[in-house]
């Protein structure tokens, strides 16, 4: 009994840190598809827009994470490597879904989610991140 909760403890912690790298990794994708720093947007200029976008970006990647851990195969090494697989996914289909809405729509997405102030675009740029997010979840389950 101690040896099954010891090894689900550890289980747990890779999970974690392996959720954790991969909201970072978001992080790192949307500091990428927006102009300027995410630091300095969200954290110093108080962005509302970039906020928006990082929080569904975040949301969505940790809803893909859970998806995968809770279906996850019974085998710990196949489950860890599926969550970082669909992750990696997910991070690739939201930055798709970033690029095709920057394409139908007039301007620069992200220079409008770089404005200061609050705009329509951001909710929809956040729909379409955790929308794709969403769509990966479905094909784990």
């Amino acid at each position: 009994m101690v040896e099954d909760l010891l090894v689900g403890a550890w289980q747990s912690i890779v999970f974690g840190a392996v959720g954790i790298a991969l909201m970072a990794a978001g992080f790192g994708l949307v500091d990428l598809l927006t102009p300027g720093r995410l630091r300095e947007l969200i954290w110093v200029r108080r962005n509302a827009n970039a906020a928006l976008l990082l929080l569904a970006n975040q949301l969505g990647i940790a809803a893909i994470v859970f998806t995968a851990i809770l279906t996850s195969y019974t085998d710990f090494t196949k489950g860890l490597a599926s969550t970082v697989l669909f992750g990696v996914i997910g991070l690739g289909v939201m930055a798709l879904g970033f690029l095709v809405l920057d394409w139908l729509t007039p301007g620069r997405l992200g220079e409008v989610i770089c404005a200061d102030e609050p705009h329509p675009a951001a909710r929809v740029s956040a729909a379409t991140h955790f929308g794709a997010a969403l769509i990966v979840c479905a094909c784990i389950a």
